[in-house]
């Protein structure tokens, strides 16, 4: 071939910096993300995650102080997971008045109010069974029933969903998350909220969230791992996608306002492919403690370049067609956009 009759020349657009910056298709901004914060009773602590470097369990006066480094660098929200004091088979704390996360809102709320709240609604971090909901019993009980040992009950805890969604709201919370894969969890908050007089609330519902390997520093973060057993009972199978999109349309005709998938790297196609299906909702993507902490470790090696491989990972999530990222490299990767 003659190259002077070569007329498309991709290349004339990726010359230089500016040029690239002209045309670049996917951008992510500050405002596109919500920062996780882990709060906790103890009184001015900030205590290192081990498996997530960079990220603390904080006193709640210290969970104030990060919730306003998130918005001073235009970071819109933050996600906030509780560890209680105590822990009983009924997560009782979740929904008690001067609980951990109640606390937390109140005062961020206080102290920020234009920050828009976001309220994780579970119960393994309360259990002291670390399950997602109330259990059927003993082990001895689940077996002599035919249950797998830590089978969830899953009408039985639509009520105390309810109940700390409510209790999460009347704090101040802007917006509440159910992550337990509960059947009719949506429905059953919707239900206490506009009950309660708290219609103005949204739920971001964790629409479809898979029994994933990536979310093993969570558990050490929010103290919440299960005693026995495992969550495949509610959690969905990774090999799945139509059942993915059957779960976000239950949770759309119950009344979510914001449809999620987590994690996010695993599951691009899902993303992809619910955006898609639903595009009248605001959908949002969970870059999860597994893929934080594997960027982490690979940047501490010397192995990947940290500040690339994280615009990298954000922008892929943000391709896919998620309008929101929950992720803990909000706070630097928004200080890296102002640098």
């Amino acid at each position: 071939m003659n190259t002077s009759d070569l007329l498309q020349r991709p290349r004339r657009l990726r010359i230089s910096p500016g040029v690239r910056a002209m045309v670049r298709e996917t951008r992510v901004t500050a405002a596109d993300l919500i920062y996780p914060i882990f709060v906790t009773h103890e009184p001015d602590v900030a205590r290192p995650i081990e498996s997530m470097p960079g990220i603390h369990q904080l006193s709640i006066n210290r969970a104030v102080g990060e919730a306003g480094e998130a918005a001073g660098l235009g970071i819109p929200a933050v996600l906030l997971f509780g560890i209680p004091s105590t822990k009983d088979a009924f997560g009782s704390e979740s929904y008690a008045l001067d609980g951990v996360i109640q606390r937390a809102i109140r005062e961020i709320k206080q102290q920020l109010p234009d920050l828009v709240v976001v309220t994780d609604v579970c119960l393994c971090g309360y259990t002291d069974h670390g399950h997602c909901g109330l259990l059927n019993g003993s082990s001895a009980e689940l077996t002599k029933d035919g249950y797998s040992e830590g089978y969830v009950l899953n009408d039985e805890t639509l009520e105390v969903l309810a109940k700390i969604a409510v209790s999460h709201a009347q704090a101040g919370a802007d917006i509440v998350a159910p992550s337990g894969m509960i059947d009719g969890m949506v429905g059953a908050i919707r239900a206490g909220l506009d009950g309660a007089g708290l219609e103005r609330v949204a739920i971001l519902s964790y629409a479809i969230k898979y029994a994933s390997a990536f979310y093993g520093p969570f558990r050490e973060a929010a103290e919440g791992a299960p005693k026995h057993g495992d969550r495949r009972s509610h959690q969905m199978d990774p090999a799945n996608t139509r059942e993915a999109l059957r779960e976000a349309a239950f949770d759309v005709e119950e009344g979510a306002d914001i449809l999620m998938v987590k994690p996010a790297l695993p599951y691009l196609d899902v993303i992809q492919q619910t955006r898609t299906q639903f595009p009248e909702l605001p959908l949002a993507a969970y870059n999860v403690s597994g893929e934080y902490a594997m960027v982490k470790a690979a940047a501490a090696n010397r192995w990947l370049d940290e500040r690339s491989t994280v615009t990298e990972v954000l922008t892929a999530i943000k391709r896919a067609g998620a309008d929101l990222i929950i992720t803990y490299h909000a706070k630097e990767f928004a200080t890296w956009l102002r640098s």
